[in-house]
């Protein structure tokens, strides 16, 4: 128990530096204090609308962050479509499967904002982006935090930028943090930032070699809970349809909570790349960390989303702020 306080206050203190210490030269959360004032509140009662409207907004939303972030950064060219000469980030395999309401939730934000006159073509997609999926975390139940503005638009946006730049299901925990590592995140930040899993789902064919295939007598993976995958069978069976989707918490799949990392220690973690998170010594105790304290991880999460929202930011030089977000 005392070791698990050490290191429960040992997460609380590493966080604090995000809060206080400077952010990237550019960055700032006034940022548009004289050019669009409102904009805040402009994108929260956008996003607002979009989520009573439905629940997918939430993780749609912050998965379409973590997929714009760790490619080229958070410069909003996986809002980017594809034309006749060139293939966009977003028709990459990897992102195939980002739904809809995602883009739909920066798109309306972005009309929105653009609806203003002191504001039009002043905001960027990217700052859109960045605020909208903090905007859907507060509204799951999760932390709200201040959003550091100022990013540009990447004036680039291609399918070969994507690969090998995105988490995989089967990751070890190495592949973890060599891919997180590479966009300047901690295996604590990593740990954290693996808790926006408590939102979302997955379709099955992400992890059904787990409950059929696993290179075991039973063919399941033994890190897998006997009940939970029992559940996955039934929920997915053999050639099920390959539209249908199951939630990547069985607890609480609508609350933006530290279930997630409660359902790891009882085997629940849908990705072997989830679960690895507690099987693995070196990972483990903060796995336990935040499935002891709501307030340790909610901290540790806001911190890391800071810190990710800082990756690769473009400035006037390599970027633009663009008057359609899907268009360069």
């Amino acid at each position: 128990m005392a070791r698990l306080n050490l290191i429960l206050v040992w997460l609380f203190f590493s966080t604090l530096c995000l809060y206080s210490c400077p952010s990237s030269a550019q960055l700032s959360r006034h940022h548009y204090a004289k050019t669009c004032p409102n904009v805040e509140n402009i994108v929260r009662e956008a996003v607002k609308k979009k989520f009573h409207q439905t629940f997918v907004t939430v993780p749609a939303t912050l998965r379409l962050f973590f997929h714009d972030c760790f490619v080229q950064g958070c410069d909003a060219s996986v809002l980017v479509a594809s034309t006749g000469n060139n293939k966009a980030e977003k028709d990459h395999p990897d992102n195939l499967s980002l739904a809809g309401d995602g883009f739909d939730t920066v798109i309306k934000a972005k009309a929105a904002v653009d609806a203003v006159p002191l504001c039009r073509n002043k905001v960027s997609c990217a700052d859109i982006l960045a605020m909208a999926t903090r905007d859907v975390i507060a509204l799951a139940g999760g932390p709200f935090y201040e959003v550091e503005l100022g990013r540009f638009d990447g004036l680039r946006s291609k399918a070969s930028d994507v690969n090998g730049r995105l988490p995989q299901p089967e990751f070890t925990l190495n592949q973890l943090n060599s891919l997180f590592a590479a966009n300047g995140l901690t295996q604590t930040e990593m740990v954290a930032l693996s808790g926006a899993h408590t939102v979302g789902f997955s379709h099955c064919n992400k992890f059904s070699k787990r409950v059929y295939n696993f290179k075991s007598k039973s063919g399941v993976d033994p890190a897998l809970n006997e009940k939970y995958a029992s559940q996955l069978k039934s929920m997915c069976p053999r050639n099920v349809d390959p539209r249908i989707a199951i939630d990547m918490d069985p607890t609480t799949p609508r609350a933006f909570d530290n279930v997630y990392y409660r359902n790891l220690q009882q085997g629940k973690g849908l990705f072997s790349s989830d679960q690895v998170l507690f099987t693995d010594s070196r990972s483990k105790a903060t796995v336990n960390a935040f499935a002891s304290s709501s307030k340790i991880f909610r901290a540790n999460f806001a911190a890391a989303m800071t810190k990710l929202g800082r990756v690769g930011v473009k400035n006037a030089q390599n970027g633009n702020i663009r008057t359609d977000c899907s268009v360069i």
